[in-house]
């Protein structure tokens, strides 16, 4: 029955990505009825904290979309990129991992990739080199932003274990992982490929006129005229920020009713949907653009997977729990960094961290793990890069005017591939130990 109600579980999840989009959730309640009805298993509960902290960021982000905040930072971003054009290698990946921590979505970068491109051709730098890397290092960022999904969705999977964990804590290791783990990946991107002048694909399409005209073209977002009030979206959403990571950092500044405290998850939500009221107000946003965004479609795309299939994987998992702790247990005891291959593997066909953890880490404390050791571990969720099908790579991709950013022959030999495997790699080896130190 296990095998059964398994290959049932992964062809929906495969399913729900062949179709994309939304259809990934719905496949997955289509899951959960099988399970419950066909089954006869009881439907795990659906992860409603994690919908609602998803739902409260993307909202309070959108509305610094359209008050022009985000457009606001890409700008200045590019007079940074433009300021030392010989870094971008390194500096471009930086920008886009600390944007997306900022922001709390790696959806941000898509404005900023073709400004990368500029550079690095201008200046006579291969563009696979800083494109690449600036998008796997834009997704790096989810588990070191204090409002991505991904972290409070841990915080607030991490609550229900014997071992809760704060922001802070969760922060100060994947900040430093990621940042460690996009450093090596950039390093390595510095020397990949050959150099326009002598690669003879490149070569071979500077005889197309219309290839030549392209290549020609000025990009930039610098003459792009933005609201007066965008600087103050953007002072406005770091306040969401920062007073979120204040009161995690001094919970007694939070309300108590006897023995029941408030928690951090509901804390994240009250505190950027307030902020998003602000920015509403203080930048005149007109509430019907927020909702049709280009962050809040994504967001909720991300909810209604999350929805889904993150129901149907708990329901499984919970249905199976005895035959999969009898099974697994002892080899994920033995040798605990085998639980991040398994993240690894979830993320490559899932795609979203957070919807990655919300199936794996009550999987994790079904099988007896650590709080601590999941979280050092946390940098493993991110692997969509793998199959190069994201839309961020996609973007990379069709954003490279030179075409060196590119999808392989074989599928797999794509230019993502091994700056996600190294930072991915570091990253998590980095936060396993810096898990270690701390707890």
């Amino acid at each position: 029955m296990f095998w059964i109600q398994f290959a049932l579980v992964l062809t929906a999840i495969l399913l729900g990505i062949r179709r994309g989009g939304i259809a990934l959730g719905m496949i997955g309640g289509l899951g959960v009825a099988v399970l419950t009805l066909g089954f006869r298993e009881m439907p795990s509960d659906p992860p409603i904290v994690v919908m609602l902290i998803i739902l409260a960021v993307v909202t309070a982000s959108a509305t610094l979309q359209v008050a022009g905040g985000l457009d606001w930072l890409v700008q200045k971003t590019e007079r940074l990129l433009r300021a030392h054009p010989t870094r971008v290698t390194i500096l471009a990946p930086l920008c886009t991992f600390f944007l997306t921590v900022c922001v709390g979505t790696g959806h941000a970068v898509y404005s900023l990739l073709p400004v990368i491109a500029d550079v690095a051709l201008k200046t006579h730098i291969r563009p696979e080199r800083p494109m690449a890397i600036s998008s796997v290092a834009a997704q790096m960022g989810i588990t070191a932003s204090p409002v991505a999904a991904a972290v409070t969705t841990f915080l607030a999977l991490a609550a229900k274990t014997s071992h809760p964990v704060g922001l802070f804590d969760i922060i100060k290791v994947t900040m430093p992982a990621g940042i460690i783990g996009v450093l090596a990946a950039a390093a390595w991107s510095m020397n990949r490929g050959k150099e326009l002048d002598h690669d003879p694909e490149f070569q071979a399409r500077l005889q197309d006129p219309a290839f030549c005209a392209a290549l020609d073209a000025d990009v930039t977002t610098l003459g792009k005229r933005l609201p007066d009030t965008a600087p103050l979206s953007v002072v406005l959403f770091f306040g969401g920020i920062f007073t979120v990571v204040i009161l995690a950092l001094f919970p007694a500044l939070l309300p108590r009713w006897g023995t029941v405290d408030l928690p951090m998850t509901t804390v994240v939500q009250i505190v950027m949907l307030g902020y998003g009221a602000f920015i509403l107000f203080a930048c005149d946003v007109k509430a019907a653009e927020v909702a049709s965004s280009s962050v809040f479609r994504a967001g909720m795309i991300a909810v209604v997977s999350i929805f889904g299939i993150a129901w149907m994987s708990d329901t499984f998992v919970t249905a199976n729990k005895v035959f999969l702790v009898a099974e697994i247990k002892e080899m994920v005891q033995y040798a605990p960094w085998t639980f991040a291959i398994a993240m690894f593997c979830v993320s490559a066909f899932v795609k979203s961290q957070a919807a990655t953890l919300t199936i794996m880490i009550p999987f994790g404390i079904a099988l007896g793990l650590s709080t601590p050791l999941m979280l050092g571990l946390m940098p493993s969720s991110y692997a969509y890069f793998f199959f190069a099908f994201y839309p961020s790579d996609l973007a990379a991709i069709n954003m490279d005017r030179t075409g060196t950013t590119h999808i392989g022959k074989y599928l797999l030999n794509h230019s993502f591939m091994i700056p996600g495997l190294i930072g991915v790699a570091v990253s998590t080896t980095v936060g396993y130990f810096l898990s270690l130190a701390y707890f």
